[in-house]
């Protein structure tokens, strides 16, 4: 079973000064058993010149390998494609570039970059500069070993209409959609999720889902083909240790069930990505 954390799912302990990324790593291996890391770099640091170094890359690398850990996505807000000024487009796509850099460094095996605009809709030359950029990061990403592409995280990337012509006008095998399951506008979160299943590398779990329709999520996923992690993300910002631990545990259940029922869920593979029975 591969399930990992979104280090989102700590901003309240990050908030109060309890959390940092190496404590998050050593929570995800030594407090929940995980062979995964999921990092969001809101948790690292506000400011990305204080780590988008290759010493910083070095000293995480050197963390993530005591502790055997595989780092299953990063995630990077702040340089989403789209700006209405040209010259915050040239620094979001600067620091996108930065960013695929940092994560083929830290072993990445995905990585979340949004689209960006506002609303339920691109405009054309917003569409077709979302598509030149994502071009140029899946040739990137291809040749570090890595899956890059947005998140059914905000504006038009909640409608599943766009992220579908988005992923189609992409079409590379670098491209993959970090599906933030039943986050959608403007059609029933079960058919967003079902369209966009295919192109799915990672996930976000959230407590809703993970408490209302977990086994038709996973399912609509498994069916799919879907090999990735299972992904939990917490976002009160409250009693963060234990309601996460509630959702791997759901996660844990659901999958078990569907082993006892004979569905065959594919993982990636590798040691890493295995959670211990005493989980």
């Amino acid at each position: 079973m591969s399930i990992s954390i979104a280090s989102f799912s700590f901003h309240g302990l990050k908030s109060a000064g309890l959390m940092d990324v190496f404590g998050y790593l050593e929570t995800c291996r030594y407090r929940y058993g995980l062979g995964t890391a999921d990092i969001w770099n809101g948790l690292i640091d506000r400011d990305p010149e204080v780590y988008l170094n290759d010493a910083f890359a070095a000293k995480l690398v050197g963390a993530l390998a005591e502790r055997e850990l595989t780092v299953v996505n990063y995630h990077a807000d702040g340089c989403h494609a789209w700006e209405n000024e040209a010259a915050a487009r040239d620094r979001n796509h600067s620091l996108a570039l930065r960013h695929l850099k940092f994560g083929a460094q830290i072993g990445a095996k995905t990585v979340r970059i949004d689209a960006g605009s506002r609303g339920q809709t691109w405009t054309d030359e917003q569409f077709d500069l979302i598509v030149q950029r994502f071009k140029e990061y899946c040739r990137i990403a291809g040749d570090a070993g890595m899956k890059v592409g947005p998140e059914s995280h905000w504006g038009p990337e909640l409608v599943p209409d766009n992220m579908e012509r988005l992923a189609k006008a992409v079409d590379s095998p670098a491209f993959g959609i970090l599906l933030h399951i039943g986050h959608w506008d403007n059609a029933p979160i079960e058919e967003g999720d079902r369209r966009l299943a295919k192109y799915a590398v990672h996930t976000h779990v959230d407590q809703k889902t993970s408490e209302t329709r977990l086994e038709s999520a996973m399912k609509i996923l498994i069916d799919a083909g879907y090999t990735g992690c299972w992904g939990v993300e917490h976002h009160t910002g409250k009693n963060e240790y234990a309601e996460v631990a509630v959702q791997i545990a759901l996660v844990k259940r659901q999958l078990a069930k569907f082993a006892a029922a004979g569905v065959v869920v594919r993982t990636p593979g590798g040691k890493n990505d295995m959670i211990p029975d005493n989980v």
